[in-house]
This record gives C-alpha cells, structure tokens and sequence, in this order.
C-alpha cells in the first residue's frame, strides 16, 4: 500500500523504494510514515569566521556531530576522525597513549612543507596541544576542503581546516552532566606469530651447519660441528643438563628433550590496562547569557609497561548580552597532563615495543637454574636476567622488565587556551567583532635512566632535564554587513588579523648519581650537555568575503586575503590568495519541484588559490650560522645559505559537486570532484656534502591531487520505536608530480620524478630464492653494448637495481556508519577503510634473519625456508653468514588494504519514571569498544602505518572495551 500523501508520480515503486519511504509492513502492521523534515538537511554548519546553510553554502564543508565524538574512547580528537570524513586521511602513527594522529585533507599538499591541516576552536586559530581539548566539550567539528570554505585563513588553511566549535550553555532550567567510565585496553592486532623454542634450536642447528659447510667441510663435520657448537652460539640451554647438546646431528632434538620454560617476553613488558574516565559539566542560560563549565579527569594506561596518559582538564564559556549593542564572551580552558612514554619506535635497543618481539622465550627474564627453577637473591626474591650472555642481537645486558620501573620517561604539559570576543551592533544588518586569543603550552621532559640495573651503571646513572614554552596569540578585527532586499541578500565580510608565535626551549644533562633513588639533575655530579634556544614568527593579514543570492536560489561568494609572513625576505613577503565560488538550489526550482523526486538539490562549484610558508625554519630566506665550542674557544659554522628570492608555495583548488536528497529525505547524499594544484614548491634542494651544506631552501616544482568524494546518509526505516541509519563515505586521490628542476629526486626509498607520487617506493624489486642453491634473488636492469635493456637477476644486494614499486598512497579511503535505535536501547558502529597504498614492513625484516642474527626471535614463516627438499620457496636457505635478504626491497612490501571497526557501542537509556522523583532527566549506560576487529592479509602488522608507509617498530593501536554510565540533571 503507497500513501497518496507521499506525491509520488504514479509509477511501480519497487519495494527497496518502498522499504526506504518507511511504509513497510513492520511485525504486521502499516508502518506510520515519519519523514525527516527541511531543518534536518537544510543543517547550520560553522564555517570561516562565522556559519551558513549547508545546502546554500558554496564550499566543501563536512560536519561530525558530538554524538559521534563525545562517547569515543580516545585521547585525543584527532584519532575520532578516521572514517568519519570523506577525503580526510587520519594515520595513526603511534598507540602510545596521549599521541596525535597525522591529518591530510584531500591529499598531501607539499614535499617539504608542511601539509597539516588548520585547527580553530570556536573561531580562532588555535596553536595549543590538540589533547588538550576533551572530546566530551566539543559540540561539533566542521572540515573545511576547499578554497571558498577555507580562503580566509590564507595561507594557515592551505592544507584545510577543522574547526572545532566547544558547547554552549542553552536557554532554559541548568543542567548538570556526568559520564564515567571504565575500560581495558590490548593489542589492536596480534603480533606476528613465532617459532616455538624447539623449532628455533633445530632451525639455528641448520642455519650453524650451512654456514660450517664449505668446500674444506663436508657436510657430515658441518652438522657435527653444529651439534657442538649449538648451545654455545645461542650461550643458553633451555633443556637442562641432561641434553647437553640438545640437536643431534641429523637436525633434530633429542628424544624427550623438552624445554624447562617458556618466558614470552609480551607476557612481562606488555599488559591488560585500564582506562579511567570522569567527564562533569554545568551548564545553563537565559535569553541574555549563556554559561559552560566543565571538568575532566583521564587516566589511560599503555598496554607497555611504564606507559600511560595522565589528564586533567577543565573549561569555563560565558557568553552575555550586556547592552543590546553589545555581546561579549570568554572561553577559557586549563589542561594538565603527564605522558609517560618510555622509548618505542626506531630500533634502539631500549624500545620496549620492539624487546617484547625479538627475544626469544628461551631467553628468561628471570635468571634461572640448570634445572629450570629461578634463581633467587639473599631476600628470597628474583633475580632480573640481564642476559650478559645473550648474542648482541638478542638485546644483550638489556631487560625493560627491570629498568623500566626505575627510570622516568616523562613528559608534562600545562595547555592554557584563553579567547574573548566582543561584538558591537550599529546597526541591525551591521556588525564590529573583535577576538583576542591566547595559547600557552609549558612543556617538562624528564627522562632519567636509573644507576642501579641496566645501562645506567656504567655511567652511575644519567638525567636530562628539558623545557620548553610555547606562546602565540592571534588578535582578530571582523566588521560584517547583512541585509536583504526583497529577494535579493548579501553579506559582506571584511577585516585584520595578527598572529605572533614565540617558541623557547632550554635543555640540559647530568650523570653520576651518588644515590639511587633521586631523580633530579642537582643528584648527579657530572655536567654534560647544556642547549637552549628560540625562535619567533609574525602574520600580519587582511581579509574581505562578499556573498550574494537571489530568491534563495543562486548564491555566488568570493573572498581574498593578503598575508605578510616574517619567514620571507620583505621582497616576497606578501602573498595574495583568494576564492570564487557559486551554488545554485535547483530544488527550489519549479520545474525540479514539480517532478516530485527531489527533496533537496543543490549544485555548487568553486576555485581559489591559497599559500603555505610552512617549512621547518622560521628563518627561510635568511643565512644562519651555527655556534661550536672548540677547546674552549667559541667559534661560529654557517650552516644555511641564504635564499632572499624564496617565495610563497601556492595551492589551487577546484571543486565541483553535487548535493541531493530523495525519498521524503530518507535518502541525503553528496557527490564532489576536486583538483588540488601546488606550485612554487616549497622544498630542500640537496647539495653535494663538499660544498659543505647539505640543502638549500627554493621554490621548485609542481604537484597536482586529484579525486572524488562521496557521501550517503539513509533512513531505511523510522517508526514510533525504530531507527536505522546508515550512512556511507568515501573518498578517491590521486596524487602526482607535474614539474621538477630536474628529471628526478631519490629521497630515502622514495623517488621524486614527473608523473609518480610523493610518495612512490623506490627498492629493488625481488626476483625469489634460486631454486638450485637457495640463494637471494634481486632483479637487475642493464643496458648491453647495443643499447638493449637487458634483465636479469643477482644474488648480491648492492647489485640490484632500484625500480618503482608503487606508492604508499591508498586509492579509495572511507568509512561506514550505522546505528540503531529500538525504544531505549540504541547500538551503533564505525567500520573504516583503505584500498590500494603498499606499506614496506621493516619491523618484519628483524625476524626474517637468515641466522646471521644469533639469538634474536624467528618469525614463523621462516619455517618454509630452502632446503634441499623445499627447493621452490620465497624464503632463501638458512646460514650464519649474511646474505642480505632482509635489505630493503619489494619482497616486504605489502598491500596497504584494510578495513577495522572502529567502533562499536550499545547503550540503554532507562525510562524516566524511574528517576523523575530525584531530579535524573536521563540515565544511560553504555559499553562500547574501540579498534575491535581489523582485517587484513599480513597478519602481524598494524595496517593503520605513516603516510610514508615504512613501519619503524612502532607502538601498536590499542582495542579499548570501555563500560559506562551518562547522567543527567
């Protein structure tokens, strides 16, 4: 049955259609038709120095609601984005509680320069920690893609801009809320899977005997020999002494040797942690004032021992009405936090992510008996086992265990972000705001490495002291004009801006601790470091928009901005950039209205340039010397040329799209192309190292990011006591080089050439295992007498040729959203993906050895190394003598394809008649689960890697089962 109210022309609908309009038949009965109404797509999303209507807005603007933040188990807003955007790329470059997720919107918009995106809170550039902001203040978030939404902030919005608006108090009866919550975090992806002890000791015997092998050995004395010399090499036998040499010389383990332990590593430097939240705000207004204030508490434990995130946080908004001509406001927000943060990413030996991976179990942590019973001290305790006779590349003389909980990895900050607004009224349709705004953020390391176990004892301890301020502040002078005639309306925007940003840091070491047990550097005897330094930098910036529509059905909108950046030399310190754009509401248009399908349609389209001066020096086109201390002479190094003619890098962007709603809004959904141009690259250009420096900064280049984005929200059925929503976003990029000053640049294992990525891996390409003799296989490209290309392969690494092997960069990026509403109950979930990008595993090379590394664990796939008998395999023959094969190529390089629930959370909201007697206008509880699967092929590693795509023995993503309870008075 259709409802002839619904005004559909009368032609079949089928019966998706049907499910869509919400007249189903629902447990037998009519579903009462419940459409959503005009205010729910026609939405008000912030915008550049103010807001607008979604469907008459001329730029790209995409909005989160603090429904989909404010619950999210996270430390920081950043990683609550993924999935959410279309053409936002968030990376997770770290696990370690308090870390930053790196941001791209619509591609990477420079090579050397910075492409991190603009953050404004409520209106202002804002320069403060990103954690310090809670997610339970914000009220949305608002991601500005193209040059007509983000041209006014010039050349800070060139890489986008994400605007973060906090909560206001609303009119009416003060209300208090309270959330609290619990949670327990764990290995997002379980790491790769090991030999067993067993299997490493007869692997080892193998890898021994082929290297003993030789043309003076033969192959019955190679496997004797690797008999003998088994323990010894390894400098542990876990099977006691009753199997003095546990392999025998066919490879294989004595009949009923079994090991007298098994100490997983993971078991003693990684665990269960927990996850404390408290979250309390006030809040409350009247038709002149509004108030919100709010307190945090956060405590997230790493899964690695020592580990943590430590917050406290709070936030005062007042916004009043004290003349009728004059609004003022203040927003005032406090953090404290401590990260403790003990070394886990590169390869150094004391990174606890990695000595949890390479340490065999065979290897104890606690020192051990012949028998397998521990060791124990004159107090009956155990004994830490350091492993003096572990080989060097099974982390010898090192334990975390031990030393973790003696030495400090800390760091402390103090956020303080402060804003005040007033807004004078002249006139009804005109309008004086002047904003002043303020970020302060202290920043204390404290990394201490105790004198009493570890390292720390051959120099009696060591401390490093380091502090650093952070200062800027951005005064803002905006003078409106709005006013409509009839069917005509415009807007007229014009104004100033300054910012200043002053950073300082001082740092300093000692060693020699005459105590243990005192952490400060007056505790140490020894002076060693001591450094300092600071920087400054000033925008002065000038800005105007004007906006037009007729009858709410064309709109038109330009703005330009002139910045003046103190980075440039004053002959190039002005850039000019500036937006055209035009949208037109065919929805209100006769002819589309009287064909019944279009709710809401909307067409828009726009271009602008915009800047970015975004390179590591605050000091650009000017020489800078360097100060030495020789022998106690001070003496002074230049180390950077000056670049004088060094100019703004410019982004032009294009954008075109399309916005629409069908089916009594039941079905919203925007399609959009856009086309990033850069141009006058920021870049460092490498020199010789003879001529003494080994870059200089210059313009140079050209790149181009190109794609499409999609976005679908759906109603598939609304009743009385049921919601479904399903909503669906994904984006497409290409990123390329268009120009260069010369024909290609090779930047680690990138190469730079015309027509390639950014980021474009370029290794030797691997050609497998030689089946005769189980060497390593590289292709080679050579070009023979006649000038033929010639291809062939080689067994020694430094002969292989580099090749382009794709880039890091994935080709489709989303997310899908649904959530259910059934009564009190209400469920939803978060699934993010990635299709194409490759990603080079240098984590899985440390377990890929060939035998050349003594002692240091073997991943499981070794197990299919070459033998004799397994001739056609991808993993060469085992020996101790180097082979090279875990050397940088395209046999560790993997599909960077994904796909991981964010999130998953269930909630029910008990009846009000339960506590209306106590004043509760609401009770919720809660549990929800962060990172919960993740799919993907190489098992072991966490796709979610840098936008580079190179692992480096990172800190891996946590899953966080979290309970809790949401009250309301």
């Amino acid at each position: 049955m259709i409802n002839k109210n619904l005004m559909i022309p009368k032609v079949w609908i089928p019966p998706v259609a049907a499910f869509f309009l919400g007249v189903v038949n629902v447990n037998g009965q009519e579903a009462k038709k419940d459409t959503l109404h005009e205010k729910e797509i026609d939405e008000v999303v912030v915008v550049a120095y103010g807001k607008a209507k979604k469907t008459s807005y001329t730029g790209s603007v995409a909005t989160i609601s603090s429904e989909k933040i404010n619950n999210r188990p996270v430390t920081n807003i950043t990683k609550a984005l993924e999935g959410q955007v279309p053409g936002l790329q968030a990376v997770s470059a770290s696990g370690q509680p308090g870390s930053t997720a790196s941001i791209r919107i619509r591609g990477i918009g420079s090579i050397s320069a910075s492409s991190n995106p603009l953050f404004v809170v409520d209106g202002i550039p804002f320069d403060g920690n990103i954690n310090s902001i809670s997610p339970n203040d914000i009220e949305s978030i608002s991601v500005l893609k193209d040059a007509t939404a983000s041209s006014l902030y010039g050349s800070r919005g060139a890489n986008g801009v994400i605007i973060v608006t906090t909560k206001s108090g609303k009119r009416g009866e003060a209300r208090v809320n309270f959330n609290i919550s619990q949670g327990f975090s764990s290995r997002a992806v379980k790491d790769y899977e090991q030999v067993t002890t067993d299997q490493y000791f007869q692997l080892y015997w193998e890898a021994l005997r082929n290297g003993y092998t030789s043309s003076q050995v033969s192959s019955q004395q190679a496997a004797q020999m690797a008999t003998d010399n088994l323990v010894n090499a390894l400098g542990i036998n876990p099977y006691g002494a009753n199997y003095v040499k546990p392999v025998g010389t066919d490879g294989k383990l004595l009949p009923g040797a079994t090991a007298l332990w098994n100490d997983n590593w993971k078991d003693i430097l990684q665990r269960t942690a927990s996850r404390n939240q408290v979250d309390l705000d006030f809040s409350g207004g009247n038709e002149k004032s509004n108030y919100f204030f709010s307190l945090g508490y956060l405590d997230d434990k790493g899964i690695a021992i020592e580990s943590g995130f430590r917050k406290y946080s709070t936030r005062l908004k007042i916004n009043s009405e004290v003349k009728k001509w004059l609004n003022v406001g203040a927003n005032l927000a406090y953090t404290n936090s401590l990260q403790e943060a003990p070394p886990s990413s590169d390869s150094r030996t004391d990174n606890v992510i990695n000595a949890a991976r390479v340490i065999p179990s065979f290897y104890p942590y606690y020192e051990r008996n012949a028998d397998g019973s521990y060791k124990l001290d004159s107090s009956g305790n155990y004994i830490y086992d350091f492993g003096k006779y572990r080989p060097t590349s099974a982390l010898q003389n090192e334990n975390a265990a031990a030393t973790l909980p003696l030495d400090k990895n800390e760091n402390r900050e103090d956020n303080f972000s402060g804003k005040g607004f007033a807004e004078f009224t002249f006139l009804p349709e005109l309008k004086f705001k002047s904003s002043f705004s303020v970020d302060l953020v202290n920043y204390n390391g404290h990394y201490y490495t105790n004198p009493l176990l570890g390292e720390g004892t051959e120099i009696g301890g060591s401390v490093t002291k380091t502090n650093s301020r952070t200062l800027s502040y951005t005064t803002s002078n905006i003078l409106t004009y709005d006013k409509k005639f009839g069917q005509h309306h415009i807007n007229i925007l014009g104004g100033q801006e300054f910012y200043h940003y002053e950073y300082q840091t001082i740092s300093g070491s000692r060693s020699q601790f005459s105590l243990p047990y005192y952490y400060e550097p007056d505790a140490a005897a020894l002076l060693g470091s001591f450094s300092g330094n600071s920087d400054k930098l000033g925008l002065l910036s000038f800005l105007g928009k004007a906006e037009y529509d007729f009858k709410n059905k064309y709109f038109v909108s330009g703005s330009v901005r002139a910045d003046g950046s103190s980075r440039f030399s004053p002959e190039n310190r002005w850039g000019t950039f500036w937006s055209v754009g035009g949208s037109w509401k065919a929805s209100n248009e006769d002819f589309i209205k009287n064909l019944n399908v279009f709710n809401q349609l909307t067409l828009r389209a726009s271009y602008g340039g915009q800047g970015n001066d975004k390179l590591s020096t605050y000091y650009a086109y000017q020489s800078l010397y360097a100060f030495y201390n020789n022998l106690g002479e001070g003496g002074t190094v230049a180390s950077k040329l000056p670049t004088p003619d060094l100019k703004w890098e410019t982004n032009l962007n294009l954008n075109a799209g399309i916005e629409f709603s069908v089916l009594n809004n039941r079905i919203k959904g925007n399609v959009e192309y856009f086309q990033r141009k850069s141009k006058d690259l920021l870049f460092g250009m490498p020199l010789a190292p003879s001529l003494g420096f080994s870059e200089y900064q210059a313009n140079i280049g050209e790149l181009k990011n190109t794609g499409f984005e999609f976005s679908l929200f759906t109603t598939p059925i609304k009743t009385k006591d049921f919601e479904w929503n399903v909503d669906v976003n994904l984006s497409t990029l290409k990123n390329e080089i268009t120009k260069l000053p010369k024909g290609s640049i090779v930047s680690g294992t990138k190469l730079l050439q015309v027509g390639g990525s950014v980021y474009d891996f370029f290794i030797p390409e691997w050609a497998g295992v030689d089946p005769n003799n189980g060497k390593p296989l590289w292709k080679t490209i050579t070009t023979d007498a006649s000038g033929n290309t010639v291809e062939g392969t080689t067994s020694e690494y430094a002969k292989a040729t580099k090749t382009l092997q794709g880039s890091s960069l994935p080709k489709i990026m989303g997310g899908i959203t649904t959530s259910l509403g059934y009564k009190n109950f209400d469920f939803s979930t978060l699934v993010s993906f990635a299709i194409g990008g490759k990603i080079l595993d240098t984590d899985y090379t440390m377990l890929m050895h060939n035998g050349s590394s003594a002692g240091r664990a073997w991943s499981a796939e070794i197990l299919n190394r070459w033998t004799p008998e397994n001739r056609y395999t991808d993993v060469p023959a085992l020996s101790t003598t180097t082979n090279n094969w875990t050397s940088t190529s395209s046999r560790f390089l993997y599909s960077g394809t994904y796909a991981r629930v964010k999130n998953v959370s269930l909630g029910y909201t008990l009846p009000s008649d339960y506590f209306e007697k106590i004043g509760l206008k609401k009770f919720r509880v809660y549990v929800q689960a962060e990172n919960l699967l993740t799919f993907y092929k190489h098992k072991g590693m966490d796709p979610e890697q840098t936008l580079d795509g190179t692992t480096y023995y990172r800190y891996p993503a946590m899953r966080t089962i979290t309970f809790g309870v949401q009250a309301t008075l």
